[in-house]
Parts: C-alpha cells; structure tokens; sequence
C-alpha cells in the first residue's frame, strides 16, 4: 500500500540518481565532493566526484580503499566538518578518522571509545562549516554521547577526546540523538529524553502501542527536526498494530506540530528540512512536509535482487551531484546590449 500525495506540489523535491555502481554499501555519508563508504567486510572507501573531461558527465570515482581494525563490518560513519573528522563505528567500538583524506587517527593521540552500543553527536556541531584556511578561526570542541549497556558517557572531541561525566541509564538504549543539552533514546520498550545537564529522563511514549503477542515490525525511529543552541524538536515513530504514527516533540517531551502517519512500519526515516523521507517495506519512499505533514511525492527505491538492503541517509552540509540535465533545464534568453 503506498500513499498517494495529498499535496502534490509542482516541482517534486527529490529525484533517485546513481552516484556509484558495483558498490556494496553498510551505510555512507558524504560530504561536497567526496562520498565515504563503509562496507560488511571492514572496508572504508572514498570516492571523489571528477570532473575532468568538459564534454562527459562528472562522475563519483575511487580515490583510496583501507580496512578499518579487525575488518569488522562497518556499522555507521559520522561525519564531522568542523574539526575534519569522521568518526567510524565497527565491531561495537568509535575509530576516529581525519578528512578529508580518511587517514587513521593514531591510538596515542585518541584511543577508540570501546563497548559502544549507539553514539550521537551534537546536531548543532555537526552542522557548522569546515574551518576557512583563508580566514583561520579558533575550533571549537564537538559535543558527543555515547551508549554503553547501562550508562551514557559524555564527551568533548577536538584535536583530542576528553571524558566529561557519566550518566546512569539502566534500561539502555538501542538509538539515540543529540540535539543541544537535550539527548532523545529508544530502549527496548519507550522512546526517553534525558536532559543532559540535570541528568534527568522524562518517558515519551511505547515504541509499539500493539498487543504483546504482536511482532514490532521495527526498528525504532528517530530524527532531529529542528536544532538551535537553545531548542531541540524530534521526530519520533510509534506502531499502532496497523499503521505508525510520526509524532513531533520537544526536548521538554511536549508534542508540537501536527501527526504523520505511514500504513507501515519505516525501515528508515531521515530529515531534509522542509521534508521528512522514510523508506517503506514496499520499497517506496514517502515524502512528508514537516510544516503541513502532508504527503508531497512517493518515489520508488532502487530495485536490486542482489542487495536487498536499502536504506535513507541525511548528509546534514550537503554534496555535489553531477547533473544529466544540465542543457535541458537551460533556455536561450534574449539580452538587450546597452551601450
């Protein structure tokens, strides 16, 4: 079942393009001109789009291939432009990485954080600009958490990770997102939000409001839809037995906006404001207005029987896509020549 747009607009915001063939990704990220890659076998790989014939279309190539420690398959990449990092989960433990070149952070200068079940990185710090080499300015150290089993350790990263504090959670959490001091989780059962600064957890609602009996079609889901130094609002979604819901709260826990609603559970859901994407079973991908939460486009996910898996990322500061419809959205204009 697939929704059809109950506000249709006349220019759709998105379009599918193939940026890499033969290429079989664990999760990427991409960053102006380079796309990193993170693949089951432990492989990280750079691509860089290339533009050097005039006459052909520019085109995503490999730049440099490496394996990050014990080749454990790569679970998320995070990429961090302010400071030139990327942070690189595997086998349950957060490598740091430089950008743009992708090179190793030696362990003497910052040890891999072990025994990570999820991490979140401050939306508002992920957002900022890579540093201006014409016009250098002091760095400013990144907000990060990260989940252990039983507890939330709170870090600043730099040049190098200094441990703040340590919050106890003892339910855990399997997902989680920072925006400000304001930190929203999934554990097995409820969506939470921790205020980071009174270390203090207010429960939201069930992940799913089903029978017991009833398999959760999963997983969890949660995405920033605004993020300012001083508010946070998230989006998350709960099952109904037949339908999820998308429900907009603040960082106090307070609704705000209106509901959206899928006829399944979404495999993945991510921001681009104005627009909230999420990939459904059917593989489509419904698009939803946050300020109407109205359905503007469905588009089709790719269709590959070799690689099922197929999910959504967010690259928060953008990234270059080589257009095949350059000429055609151009037209001769006559110019009037004033002497």
């Amino acid at each position: 079942m697939t929704s059809a747009p109950t506000k249709p607009i006349d220019v759709p915001p998105f379009q599918l393009q193939t940026l890499i063939a033969q290429c079989n990704p664990r999760c990427a990220q991409a960053l102006g001109s380079e796309i990193y890659v993170g693949c089951a076998d432990g492989q990280l790989i750079r691509f860089a789009l290339q533009a050097d014939d005039p006459n052909t279309l520019e085109t995503y190539t490999l730049l440099s291939r490496q394996s990050v420690p014990g080749d454990k398959p790569v679970d998320e990449i995070v990429l961090v432009p302010s400071i030139s990092r990327a942070l690189v989960l595997s086998d349950r433990q957060i490598h740091f990485y430089t950008l743009p070149a992708l090179d190793a952070v030696p362990p003497h200068v910052i040890k891999p954080i072990r025994h990570v079940v999820a991490f979140a990185v401050d939306q508002n710090h992920l957002k900022l600009p890579a540093p201006s080499l014409s016009a250098p300015t002091p760095v400013e150290p990144v907000d990060l958490c990260v989940i252990k089993r039983n507890a939330i350790a709170m870090y600043a990263l730099r040049e190098r990770l200094f441990f703040q504090k340590e919050i106890p959670l003892p339910n855990g959490a399997t997902v989680a997102r920072r925006s400000g001091h304001f930190l929203c989780i999934a554990d097995n059962e409820f969506y939470n939000v921790v205020d980071l600064l009174n270390a203090s957890l207010t429960q939201l609602m069930p992940i799913s409001q089903a029978p017991p009996d009833e398999r959760f079609p999963g997983p969890p889901g949660i995405c920033i839809t605004s993020s300012t130094p001083t508010e946070a609002e998230f989006l998350i979604l709960s099952w109904t037995g037949a339908t999820t819901m998308g429900i907009f709260i603040t960082g106090s826990g307070d609704p705000v906006r209106g509901t959206l609603e899928w006829p399944a559970h979404p495999r993945a859901v991510v921001l681009d404001y104005p627009y909230v994407a999420a990939l459904l079973p059917n593989r489509t991908i419904e698009i939803h207005s946050v300020e109407t939460q109205g359905i503007v486009q469905v588009l089709p996910a790719p269709q590959d029987e070799a690689e099922p898996r197929v999910a959504l990322v967010a690259a928060l500061s953008g990234y270059l896509v080589p257009s095949t419809q350059k000429s055609e959205k151009m037209r001769k204009v006559p110019v009037g020549l004033v002497r």
